[in-house]
């Protein structure tokens, strides 16, 4: 009964998620919420499996992506953008995110805390193959809602952001080639808006 008890709690803190903000935009002019970002990382692992190079361990990689913005029931959405050139900033997040973790993991409890825990800091770490094909998806679908999004939402450093998802993919060809996509849909976006792209 305890172990039920704990899940509860863990699904009731997931209700926070449909909540949290992001600073993205639908192209309908809602702001997008961070479960409906997840749910879309998770679409994307499911839809490119099979195209990718490496043999992934499909379970592993769900659930790293369904775990890795759980701390931000507790420590918020922080956008790259406010940490990139902020080393304070950066620091302060990942100390949140830590105790955050640390938090979501006793709460469940036992072996299943402990695997949230884990996956958690795989995910962190890009640890593993699927922890760098996750984090990857994670960075390329907030920029596929980017070019979804009116590109009044976008900021002046979104613009830079949509030449800087390199390091996220370069690791995996197929990736790349995805990557590339997007990027030329944010440039084709960018143009028609009469934006000079170099």
């Amino acid at each position: 009964m305890e172990n039920l008890k704990n899940a509860l709690k863990l699904i009731k803190l997931g209700e926070v998620l449909k909540k949290e903000l992001r600073h993205s935009w639908l192209s309908d002019g809602r702001r997008e919420s961070v479960a409906e970002h997840t749910w879309r990382v998770a679409l994307m692992a499911m839809a490119l499996e099979s195209s990718l190079p490496q043999k992934v361990n499909s379970e592993k990689l769900l659930k790293m992506i369904i775990i890795h913005d759980l701390v931000e029931a507790y420590a918020t959405d922080i956008p790259a953008f406010d940490t990139m050139n902020n080393v304070e900033a950066k620091q302060a997040k990942v100390e949140n995110e830590i105790k955050a973790i640390e938090k979501i993991r006793d709460l469940i409890g036992g072996e299943t805390g402990q695997l949230f825990y884990d996956y958690w800091f795989e995910f962190e770490h890009k640890a593993t193959y699927e922890a760098k094909v996750a984090n990857a998806l994670d960075k390329l679908e907030a920029q596929i809602q980017h070019n979804e999004a009116d590109l009044e939402t976008w900021l002046p450093i979104e613009m830079d952001m949509l030449f800087m998802l390199d390091k996220h993919t370069d690791f995996d060809p197929v990736l790349t080639s995805l990557k590339n996509l997007i990027v030329e849909d944010g440039i084709i976006k960018l143009k028609s808006a009469g934006i000079n792209v170099q």
